[in-house]
């Protein structure tokens, strides 16, 4: 059990929060939600005890083992994969290492002996021998294979360290988790698996996630920060949002009916209180009046930025042909003679962990890089807009919001411009503010503004919803829900691809491709999609071998 007692953090005059009082207990899994800025992740720091708080406390039940999922990606470069992933377990981890430098003395005492077997029962009590096997199987299930198991962490890639630390947080069984976006940089195979854990996982977790399907699938609770206060919610997300919005409801016609009676009664005191025969009523009727309490409805600070895509033109019968497309980058082949027709009212999902083809290939059809082989052409009617994952160079500039924008829209004129950046919530001194210092998030709504702006009819996504918050994630997946062109992206939220695609495509390790017309629901639960796992670990197995 992990709790928070009256804590209030102050930054500056403003408090984050304030009197906050939750109490997080074993065998729950509690969803963290709450608008950009409105503290998850200092939350969840102030109850690691890596912030102190203004004022209040953070109890644990005595002797419980907490384990929090660090975003220090380079903290670790030094040390083998494997021991990274038990250090998750630092008393363990202490012991290993004391019991090594033990066993290497060459004038080995009777008290190291002594010091020694002290140990070994204290390893053998925590479980110690299955500790590697354990950190493996971890490593494994996340996708990390064994012949990285004995790397440097500095030899692995940002994607490949993001998985190592969640492992070491979920290593040795912790009884509180704290997890912050676990799923970043997660393919969809390692979200599923870790899905998998949390639901079974029988302590206590608190999960920060801008994912909504994964906090639907793990969820037991939601804990809701809104204006520095946390509200428990039984259930998963969908729940929540249910519960919320009904609340609100009950509350606004609650205030409908109160404000009727207010009405009535002050009609009626207006109109007798100077009645000698119903004066009595009229003083009743004032001392019931001021009974009257109206709920206070307060809005919350959650906002939901209006993402619209309405392409200039409809798009005509041939939208993109692509044949026989290969492209081998650094010595490895990417790209293995992939071809495909889109159709007028495809929108494509590119799913799976082989992530540099994919981007790879969006880069191709977008012209910013050639194939080593293979061709593509795009439709005469066909026009493309494109959100790039690394989006360095369209901000490597001093030019303002508006000014940017400006350069990419066909009407100059300023409100016309505004406009579109009033849908994705920069208002009024936003537009001035430089790009150059954006956050991730403001950087991204840009993008999408550009994409809005320039009337496209195709539009082509890279990942679009890395630092996006919910209710923009949200935004911009209703808006290419109803968008009436093609899409061609990859994402990592699950019900984005879910509710958006129509046909799913997979770029295998080896660059070949699979390519479905079916839900990405249907194509995770497919025949065709089991054998195809299947065979491909049982071929990587038998090469290792």
């Amino acid at each position: 059990m992990i709790q928070a007692v009256n804590v209030t953090l102050r930054l500056g005059k403003k408090a984050l929060f304030e009197d906050v009082n939750i109490k997080f207990t074993e065998g729950n899994c509690y969803g963290l939600i709450g608008a950009n800025g409105a503290g998850k992740s200092t939350f969840l720091k102030i109850l690691s005890g890596q912030l102190e708080s203004t004022s209040g406390e953070v109890v644990i039940t005595p002797g419980q083992r907490l384990s929090v999922l660090e975003q220090d990606h380079f903290k670790y470069d030094e040390f083998p994969v494997l021991d990274t992933v038990i250090m998750g377990n630092a008393r363990l981890y202490e012991i290993m290492k004391e019991k090594e430098a033990i066993y290497a003395k060459e004038d080995f005492s009777d008290e190291d002996g002594i010091r020694a077997s002290e140990l070994e029962a204290e390893f053998a009590e925590m479980d110690g021998w299955e500790a590697e096997s354990n950190a493996a199987s971890l490593l494994n299930g996340l996708g990390i294979e064994t012949e990285h198991h004995y790397s440097l962490m500095k030899d692995l890639n940002g994607s490949q360290k993001v998985k190592v630390l969640l492992a070491k947080a979920l290593f040795g069984n912790p009884d509180i988790l704290l997890l912050d976006e676990p799923t970043n940089h997660l393919d969809l195979d390692a979200i599923a698996w870790l899905e998998d854990f949390l639901i079974e996982f029988e302590n206590t977790v608190i999960v920060v996630s801008h994912d909504r399907y994964f906090l639907n699938k793990v969820c037991t609770q939601i804990a809701d920060i809104d204006y520095g206060k946390i509200q428990l919610y039984a259930g998963n997300y969908d729940f929540w949002y249910e519960s919320s919005q009904l609340l609100i409801k009950q509350m606004k016609e609650a205030n409908k009916k109160k404000e009727e009676k207010i009405k009535e009664l002050q009609e009626f005191i207006s109109r007798f209180s100077a009645n000698a025969s119903k004066s009595k009523q009229a003083t009743s009727r004032k001392r019931a009046l001021e009974k009257i309490q109206l709920d206070e409805i307060r809005p919350s600070s959650r906002k939901y930025p209006y993402i619209d895509f309405r392409p200039d033109r409809e798009i005509g019968n041939e939208v993109l042909t692509v044949e026989g497309i290969s492209k081998t980058i650094n010595g490895e082949k990417v790209l293995d003679n992939i071809s495909f027709i889109m159709g007028h009212n495809d929108k494509i999902a590119f799913v799976g962990g082989n992530e540099l083809a994919k981007t790879t290939l969006f880069q191709i059809l977008m012209g910013e890089m050639e194939p080593d082989e293979g061709t593509y052409k795009w439709g005469v009617t066909t026009s493309q807009a494109y959100f790039p994952k690394d989006n360095t160079k369209e901000f490597d500039n001093d030019l303002t919001i508006a000014d940017w924008l400006m350069g990419y829209s066909p009407v100059k004129d300023i409100t016309y411009v505004r406009g579109f950046l009033g849908r994705m919530l920069f208002a009024g001194e936003d537009g001035v503010k430089k790009v150059r210092v954006l956050s991730g998030g403001e950087k991204v709504r840009c993008l999408l503004s550009k994409m809005m702006i320039s009337g496209a009819n195709c539009l082509v996504l890279d990942e679009p919803t890395n630092h996006l918050d919910m209710e923009s994630i949200t935004a911009l997946n209703n808006g290419l829900i109803k968008f009436p062109g093609v899409a061609l992206f990859s994402c990592r939220d699950h019900q984005f691809v879910q509710t958006t695609a129509n046909r799913i495509m997979e770029i295998l390790p080896d660059g070949t491709l699979i390519d479905k017309i079916t839900t990405y629901d249907e194509y995770l639960a497919s025949d065709a999609m089991a054998r195809k796992r299947t065979i491909y670990t049982a071929n990587k197995e038998d090469d290792e071998n």
